[in-house]
């Protein structure tokens, strides 16, 4: 398989937040049906209050999944007005959502950004035996080392802060990119590390109201039920034959991007009357900017 199968195409915008802490919780689960169209309610146990000795169960806020086999765009390169009958939208976290439409709000939450490395700790980066850092070749960012529990809570402390920005400006939804992460790793991180480090962002963004993505790692997706994941968010599963492996496990809750007119011609006859499918330019930037391109089925 291509090392850069399954990344995201990223026009390098630059992460940074202030870091919020967040209150203790345990896994929420939410999950959806068959068909991907119905989600089933998120529970988070409360910390006890000031002086008090036990906790309760509480409802978490309700989060509403996306529409399925809807008009799609994907715009973490750059907002833009969503071209008519699109109405279910990817951006970044630093930009705002788009009006009167469901929005899913882009992180990095595996990988540090190029330019942002040195906005980690330098023990929270992954290294190698010799103590080098070890990165994604194609795009340099470098990887985040979610080997232990206490790792795993600091860095979900960071990207928490994300989260909570995206459901302060109003985003529906949250896809926290390179969960597929630890394939890129020289073993040093495996699928378990990557699933107990999803399940602290999935409490946290159904703890915020927001419906959360699996974002590619096709051979995780068994498992998004036990971790609560909503839908998927996936890139080139056309070109790769793996838009089934989606649906069995979101049913038509999947929204796949494609970078070449192969990969959407497949996924348009195999996946286009159950997923909503749509193919952009490498660096997915905006209408306008050189290299821009945006097809559907």
């Amino acid at each position: 398989m291509p090392a850069d199968h399954g990344r995201s195409r990223r026009s390098g915008v630059r992460i940074a937040a202030t870091l919020t802490l967040s209150a203790a919780a345990v896994l929420a689960v939410s999950s959806c049906s068959s068909s991907g169209g119905t989600a089933e309610p998120a529970v988070t146990t409360s910390p006890p209050a000031s002086g008090g000795t036990s906790a309760s169960a509480t409802a978490a806020p309700a989060v509403t999944l996306p529409p399925v086999h809807a008009g799609f765009d994907y715009q973490i390169g750059g907002p833009y007005q969503p071209p008519a009958g699109v109405s279910v939208v990817s951006r970044d976290h630093e930009a705002s959502p788009a009006p009167g439409i469901y929005n899913i709000c882009y992180v990095n939450g595996f990988q540090a950004q190029p330019d942002a490395e040195q906005e980690w700790d330098p023990d929270l980066l992954l290294r190698d035996q010799a103590g080098n850092v070890v990165h994604d070749t194609t795009w340099n960012e470098a990887l985040l080392d979610i080997s232990t529990d206490v790792k795993r809570q600091r860095i979900a402390l960071k990207v928490d802060g994300w989260i909570e920005e995206c459901a302060t400006k109003g985003f529906d939804a949250v896809e926290p990119d390179n969960y597929d992460s630890y394939t890129r790793s020289a073993g040093l991180l495996g699928a378990a590390d990557a699933e107990a480090y999803q399940s602290l962002l999935v409490t946290h963004a159904h703890g915020q109201g927001l419906a959360i993505a699996q974002k590619n790692a096709a051979e995780l997706a068994p498992d998004r039920r036990q971790l609560g994941l909503d839908f998927a968010v996936v890139e080139q599963c056309g070109t790769y034959g793996e838009c089934n492996r989606y649906t069995d496990a979101f049913g038509d809750s999947v929204f796949d991007v494609e970078y070449d007119e192969q990969g959407l011609q497949t996924a348009c006859t195999t996946s286009g009357a159950r997923i909503s499918i749509v193919r952009r330019d490498l660096d997915v930037v905006a209408p306008g900017d050189p290299g821009y391109l945006r097809q559907t089925c």
